[in-house]
């Protein structure tokens, strides 16, 4: 499934256009002209014009950022990233690996917000820059240099023999 991600909004770039249209306005050009210059629909136009009227400038100022506020203020978030940076261990887990359920309990101690464990990967992706890493899976009774001497000796024999063998 293609997944695209939006771009952020600029709400300057936003704000700026808005006050362009205004300046179209006040100089009474036609609403088609100012869609037309400011590249919106007319339709948009039309809304912002009756903003103008009611409110004048102020009418078409931004309304600040969109959607709900973040939970967790910048020092907070600071706080836990510290806090996950020491290790899962040095939190009291029994190994040094962090699960979602794991970064929502730390970050509900800490500062007694709470989030489902399936939301703390946006937080950790997008507010916190981290990436998801898998631990690698070894045997503590591997020997890599006895594994290096079959790659190295053994295989191209077995490789070999099998190549012979088809007719």
């Amino acid at each position: 499934m293609d997944r695209r991600v939006r771009p952020r909004r600029d709400f300057a770039a936003l704000q700026k256009r808005r006050m362009q249209a205004a300046d179209l306005f006040e100089q009474g050009v036609i609403p088609a002209e100012v869609a037309r210059q400011v590249g919106v629909s007319h339709q948009i136009v039309s809304d912002w014009r009756a903003a103008w009227r009611r409110s004048g400038r102020d009418g078409l100022r931004g309304a600040g950022r969109a959607g709900r506020l973040p939970k967790l203020s910048r020092d907070q978030l600071a706080s836990v990233e510290r806090e996950l940076l020491k290790g899962a261990e040095a939190n009291g887990y029994p190994n040094d690996v962090w699960t979602l359920q794991r970064v929502a309990e730390v970050i509900d101690r800490l500062t007694g917000v709470t989030y489902h464990p399936a939301h703390v990967w946006s937080l950790l992706r997008q507010d916190l820059k981290w990436s998801w890493q898998r631990p690698a899976r070894r045997a503590t009774e591997r020997h890599d240099e006895a594994i290096h001497q079959w790659v190295k000796q053994r295989w191209p024999v077995l490789k070999k023999g099998q190549g012979a063998r088809t007719h």
